[in-house]
């Protein structure tokens, strides 16, 4: 295991490899070995691990063909992938390549030190959602030109592999010169994941060849005996071990390990947040629980994870588990979203989870499921499954507008004032707008969006030697081998997230005995769902894995029907923020009031409910809208009061009320018919009883100062 080194030493590498910062004097490109046929380029999935509990299938082997995800599947593709082109066109960003090519960078390159990331983003995002569509255009998709993107990257990609326009030419900072802040290698990272997604959806090209240079410079760079430090910003980890199974290249693998081992030794400065911001206060293996900057600590349990199974590393999968565990119970929002904290971005402390102050990064939601995902097809467990789902629904969803062209940055739980509409010409330099944005001054949100949802369909299904998991539910066709070159087809049609009916259709099948599984999602606990099998027999299944093993014939159907009656929510008593509040959920979504929805001058902190009573489905019965039982107190209906604190048992201030239905909308969907306030917890007409968690040892005696 490394250990720091000397400042002095640090400097001599760094100056070694910093020296010119310049192209002209270097040598030539250094050649890159093409991938062989040996290499397989399949599945088409963001992540192809070589060992673990599941097998993922690829975008050529599950198409999402109708419903919620389809819908946004194609907004993505017909509306937020051109729309991202259009802003990083229009703000300069996809100029700095050029202008990095030809040496002017330091007089007109725009943007922050990481902008050239979301170029790298918009190309990954491309190609997945290219191979995600029948006969999808190698070119490109509408309003992206994709050659005239790569070609521009890779004319700015210095002879020995480097490739960053903030830094390393003429007039700019030397290379590596911060660390910290720099984002060289966390660029490098999403360069490499666009060189990935662009080898499996297309086959090598120049892209892909770029990454492989960026890559090879990265391990000269920092390989032992060179800079053994880390970047501040976690994202290269993941990256080089995809590429590692992309290649079959074992340095790679070895590389993104040294960072996992370097991370939390004190190579990095101490900021004013502290080394925990960028996770470089404890090493993985010690942490307890993910802290820091939320979308920092996310990427790197990530990349944790794929070094584990890559190289057997059980007590590394193991102490990632733990974190995870630790950090939904006691520093997870409802919605699945994460960070509470906007000043740093990052998580609170145990319970620390305030609706109004939610920071909820889009990103983090991102980087999330990309985490759970992982220790989903190494484990096998279900409630990895049962966190992306809510992730995907409550967050990742939510960003995005319906038109696709607009997005939030951080996704607060209660909003209390309405924000304006946003200008469509205008940059926001604000995460926690009270509208959806069209761009951002730090604009990683909407090329984050767009590259998970154009890779969503790997999300949906795995296999292994027994046979076919479903996780998420979509109408959806799946068609993939198993074990023995068996191939299986199944068609799934479900009304889900709204309706709760997933019916999955043999279409194909092996005249042998296999398993379809199915998940049992966590939030049907207290209710009942049923498992209908091909032979008409249904029984109740709980939450986990519900499994059917038979000789299945084409036309065989398996049903499950999953329990969709709104339900009131109670938080943990130590979430201090939501005492005397509930929130709704239906099925996996979450229900939020949005001022739309009340009465002229009514706004949503004059909303109480009764829980005495169940909500019910609106009108339409689909889900849709779900309406409480509660009151609606009058504008005027709480006197002023010149000091808002009282003796307990004092009469509280007088208010007037008037009964009401509040109708809710799923969370997923405000703000979509202009401003508007919102929340999602809601105070209740009387007091909520939480049982209180039993104390974890018993109360230590008290004692005086002198220890008696």
């Amino acid at each position: 295991m490394d250990t720091p080194t000397t400042t002095e030493e640090t400097d001599r590498r760094h100056e070694s490899v910093t020296r010119d910062n310049g192209r002209a004097s270097k040598g030539p490109i250094t050649p890159i070995t093409p991938i062989t046929p040996s290499t397989p380029l399949t599945p088409i999935t963001p992540v192809a691990p070589g060992s673990g509990r599941l097998r993922p299938l690829g975008l050529d082997e599950v198409r999402i063909t109708g419903g919620f995800w389809a819908r946004r599947r194609h907004v993505n593709a017909t509306a937020t992938l051109a729309h991202c082109h259009d802003w990083m066109e229009r703000v300069g960003w996809t100029g700095n390549f050029r202008a990095a090519a030809e040496g002017r960078s330091h007089r007109d390159r725009r943007g922050r030190e990481f902008a050239d990331s979301e170029i790298y983003k918009l190309l990954e995002a491309v190609a997945w959602q290219a191979a995600g569509e029948p006969g999808g255009d190698p070119g490109g998709t509408p309003g992206v030109d994709v050659t005239e993107l790569i070609e521009a990257v890779v004319s700015a990609q210095h002879p020995d592999g480097y490739l960053n326009t903030a830094f390393g030419g003429p007039g700019q900072q030397p290379r590596y010169s911060d660390l910290e802040w720099g984002h060289e290698l966390y660029c490098h990272g999403h360069l490499i994941q666009a060189g990935v997604a662009q080898a499996r959806a297309r086959g090598e090209d120049e892209l892909v060849k770029t990454a492989r240079r960026a890559a090879d410079h990265v391990c000269a760079t920092f390989g032992r005996g060179g800079i053994e430090r880390v970047c501040g910003h976690p994202e290269i980890e993941p990256a080089l071990v995809e590429l590692a199974r992309l290649t079959g290249e074992q340095r790679y693998l070895d590389q993104a390990a040294l960072f996992v081992d370097r991370r939390g030794r004190g190579t990095l400065a101490d900021p004013e947040f502290g080394r925990a911001y960028y996770q470089d206060d404890l090493p993985v293996r010690q942490a307890t629980v993910l802290r820091g900057h939320a979308v920092r600590a996310l990427y790197l349990a990530a990349g944790a994870v794929d070094v584990a199974v890559e190289t057997g590393d059980d007590a590394l999968l193991a102490a990632v588990e733990r974190q995870w565990e630790a950090t939904v119970a006691r520093r997870t929002h409802l919605t699945g979203g994460m960070g509470s904290h906007h000043r740093d971005e990052s998580f609170g402390d145990d319970f620390v989870l305030p609706p109004d102050r939610a920071y909820s990064e889009t990103c983090a939601g991102v980087a999330s499921v990309m985490l759970s995902w992982r220790l989903l097809l190494a484990t096998g467990e279900p409630r990895y499954a049962d966190l992306a789902e809510r992730t995907l629904l409550n967050v990742v969803a939510t960003s995005p507008a319906d038109d696709g062209r607009s997005f939030f940055y951080a996704n607060t739980l209660h909003r209390r004032h309405r924000g304006g509409p946003p200008s469509g010409d205008t940059v926001s330099p604000r995460a926690d707008s009270g509208s959806r944005a069209p761009w951002f001054a730090v604009s990683c949100c909407p090329t984050n969006v767009a590259r998970t949802l154009a890779q969503l369909p790997a999300y949906l299904a795995t296999k292994d030697d027994r046979g076919v998991q479903l996780h998420q539910y979509a109408d959806a066709e799946i068609t993939t081998f198993l074990a023995g070159g068996h191939r299986v087809a199944l068609r799934v049609r479900t009304g889900y997230p709204s309706g709760g009916n997933v019916t999955v259709r043999i279409g194909r099948s092996p005249d042998r005995p296999w398993t379809l599984s199915l998940r049992v999602p966590a939030w049907t606990d207290g209710a009942t769902a049923w498992l209908t099998g091909p032979d008409g027999t249904r029984r109740a299944v709980p939450p986990g894995t519900a499994r059917v093993t038979r000789v299945f014939r084409p036309g065989d159907e398996v049903r499950l029907d999953l329990p969709m009656t709104p339900r009131w929510i109670t938080a943990d008593p130590r979430v201090d923020a939501v005492r005397g509040t509930v929130a709704v959920q239906r099925g996996p979504l979450v229900y939020c009031a949005e001022s739309v929805d009340l009465p002229a001058g009514r706004d949503v902190e004059a909303i109480r409910v009764d829980t005495s009573a169940e909500p019910e489905d609106g009108p339409h019965g689909d889900g849709g809208t779900v309406v409480v039982p509660g009151e609606l107190t009058a504008p005027d209906g709480v006197r002023a009061a010149p000091w808002p604190y009282r003796p307990l048992g004092g009469l509280p201030a007088a208010r007037s009320a008037e009964p009401a239905g509040i109708v809710l909308v799923p969370y997923h969907s405000w703000a979509n018919r202009g401003p508007s306030t919102m929340r999602v917890w809601l105070p209740t007409t009387t007091p909520t009883t939480t049982p209180t968690p039993a104390p974890t040892s018993a109360p230590k005696p008290r004692t005086t100062d002198n220890g008696r």
